[in-house]
């Protein structure tokens, strides 16, 4: 019998974090520098939120548009409350419940610890893994 992939199979581990209390400059260069998309936010090393290039893209047309470069912060910007989940979930729960929410990602945790983030790019990638390993593809050129 074949076994499903695990959360902690698919997930990103050690992931980057980000303090509430950081600039957007800061969250900014993190992202760019470690070519992610999604920042876990702490506060006192425990999560509190999650950050998305989508969120500091919106708040750059802001600040252009408006002409405005006042200081933001990653507290401006953060979602609060954030989908968090143990590294033992099973994996079909943590996608099941993505695709529910419309969410782009988990924050992964082991005895309340970050240790992970699985985002939609991770299911995408454990996907294709799955599907190359167990679903063999034609060996002719002619298709159906």
């Amino acid at each position: 019998m074949n076994k499903l992939p695990t959360l902690k199979t698919a997930m990103t581990p050690f992931p980057h974090s980000i303090d509430v209390g950081a600039s957007f400059d800061e969250a900014s260069q993190l992202m760019g520098h470690h070519n992610v998309r999604h920042l876990p936010v702490t506060d006192n090393h425990s999560v509190v939120g999650v950050i998305t290039d989508r969120d500091m893209t919106s708040a750059m047309h802001v600040r252009s548009a408006s002409g405005d470069a006042g200081d933001l912060n990653v507290n401006d910007l953060y979602i609060a409350d954030p989908y968090v989940v143990s590294v033992d979930e099973p994996l079909d729960n943590v996608l099941l419940t993505m695709a529910e929410r419309h969410i782009g990602s988990a924050i992964v945790t082991k005895a309340g610890k970050l240790v992970g983030m699985f985002t939609s790019v991770d299911a995408c990638r454990s996907f294709g893994e799955y599907l190359r390993e167990h679903s063999p593809r034609p060996t002719d050129d002619r298709v159906a």
